[in-house]
């Protein structure tokens, strides 16, 4: 996610590196280089030169303190602009009807059914709702079908008429039945095209009007760049939404869309999509997107994913397994499922700040645990509960049913091994009494 605009930012404050002062003379130079950057990155020239001017504006009027160096201030107050630029802060969806109403709209390969499926996922697991998706793309009958299919992955009732030809109609009997079914939220996808058309606008206006919805969200590919931000201000003029959903974000290795969307149509983007799961789709924070395009990670993001997946009891139980040196490949497999949940592992490891320039050119294969998954199953329930059975012939044969060789089996047992003694000393009484005396916020041989 915006690895050249990272990438670009980076070089652009290596300027200022050794530097004792800001001076107007490095600053300029430096944010010449920081505009070049984003306008590389299809970032709208006006928002470009307006957010270089009140960064300039900014960095020459601070007085920077003997402990801060002139690129760690330039870092910040670029990040903080960055923040600003993309909307400051996080702003949540207002549903307050009976049912609450949220509208789906635009062009056709953007997302939009697609995201109203995540979007109702998201409703359902995360906010304890109840919601409905209403299938009012009646100009193409395949976007019913795929509505269909996707209300049945995340398990959530599909409103639809095959034979309707009238999306309004449509939309209004699709509020009756969440009405009378109970469903506190109804999503209704509507038709998209190629490009916006007079047909097209005054669809979704006619529907609009029709069902009043408390939101109404544009979805916009962010791999389009400036198209995206050229597509949002057209429907902003004609529909006045509410918000913008962004998707193929993870795929967007520049960033023109999240940098300029706010500026241009002055509405906050709410969602992002970062992958093709039906729960790769997440609330955006604009301070946290500046830290990924600055190289800082994002802890709290990738914290609160693993929270999400996160049991108390089992981890309850998995401490006391591993207390008593209990710990087996059942865990072991367990663990990595719930790791598979999180997300993208690319994605995933870009949250670490550091981790995410060190990954550049790597690739990183979400089957990357296949090999490891089919080693475990290749293991009979015995030997998965008791891993100290494992002797050479039962390592040949692992290897031999999970398609693997014998070095591979013997490097998983291994670190299985190291694993399993590392996590014993990390909770024994121990240690946690150690950590109990411990002065805040001192670490063992650290210093700090």
């Amino acid at each position: 996610m915006f690895e050249n605009l990272s990438e670009r930012l980076e070089r652009s404050f290596k300027i200022l590196k050794g530097e004792g002062k800001i001076t107007e003379i490095n600053v300029a130079e430096t944010l010449k280089d920081v505009r070049r950057a984003l306008l590389d990155a299809d970032v709208n020239y006006k928002v470009a030169k307006n957010f270089t001017d009140t960064v300039k504006q900014k960095a020459l009027g601070q007085n920077v303190l003997t402990a801060v160096k002139p690129q760690q201030l330039m870092v910040k107050i670029v990040h903080d602009e960055l923040a600003l630029l993309m909307g400051g802060e996080t702003t949540d969806m207002s549903l307050k009807g009976h049912p609450a109403v949220i509208l789906m709209a635009g062009l056709n390969g953007a997302g939009k059914t697609t995201m109203s499926g995540k979007l109702a996922k998201m409703l359902k697991e995360k906010r304890h709702m109840k919601p409905l998706l209403a299938a009012c793309d009646t100009f193409r009958p395949a976007a019913m079908e795929q509505l269909r299919v996707l209300g049945e992955q995340v398990n959530v009732p599909v409103y639809m008429e095959l034979d309707a030809k009238d999306p309004v109609k449509v939309a209004l009997n699709a509020m009756q039945e969440a009405r009378a079914k109970g469903h506190d939220v109804l999503i209704v996808d509507t038709a998209g095209r190629q490009s916006i058309d007079e047909e097209l606008m005054q669809q979704i206006q006619d529907i609009k009007e029709a069902v009043q919805p408390d939101e109404i969200l544009l979805v916009v590919d962010a791999m389009t760049g400036q198209d995206a931000v050229n597509t949002a201000k057209e429907f902003n003029d004609r529909l006045d939404y509410t918000g913008v959903i962004l998707t193929k974000l993870d795929g967007d290795t520049r960033g023109g869309a999240a940098l300029s969307i706010r500026t241009v149509v002055d509405k906050p983007i709410k969602f992002v999509g970062i992958g093709e799961k039906m729960d790769a789709i997440d609330p955006f924070h604009p301070d946290r997107m500046a830290d990924r395009i600055l190289g800082m990670g994002d802890i709290v993001s990738l914290v609160e994913r693993a929270q999400e997946q996160y049991d108390e009891e089992e981890a309850r139980r998995l401490q006391k397994k591993i207390q008593k040196n209990q710990f087996d490949f059942n865990d072991f497999y367990n663990q990595i499922q719930q790791i598979k949940k999180m997300g993208n592992l690319k994605d995933l490891a870009s949250m670490i700040p550091g981790v995410g320039k060190a990954l550049k050119d790597v690739e990183i294969d979400d089957d990357a645990f296949k090999g490891i998954e089919a080693i475990i199953q290749s293991m009979t329930p015995h030997e998965r509960t008791h891993p100290e059975v494992l002797n050479s012939s039962r390592r040949q044969r692992i290897a031999k049913g999970s398609g693997t060789n014998i070095q591979e089996v013997n490097r998983l047992i291994k670190q299985f091994d190291q694993t399993r003694k590392m996590m014993k000393m990390v909770t024994s009484p121990k240690m946690a009494d150690m950590m109990k005396r411990m002065p805040k916020g001192k670490i063992p041989g650290m210093g700090f």
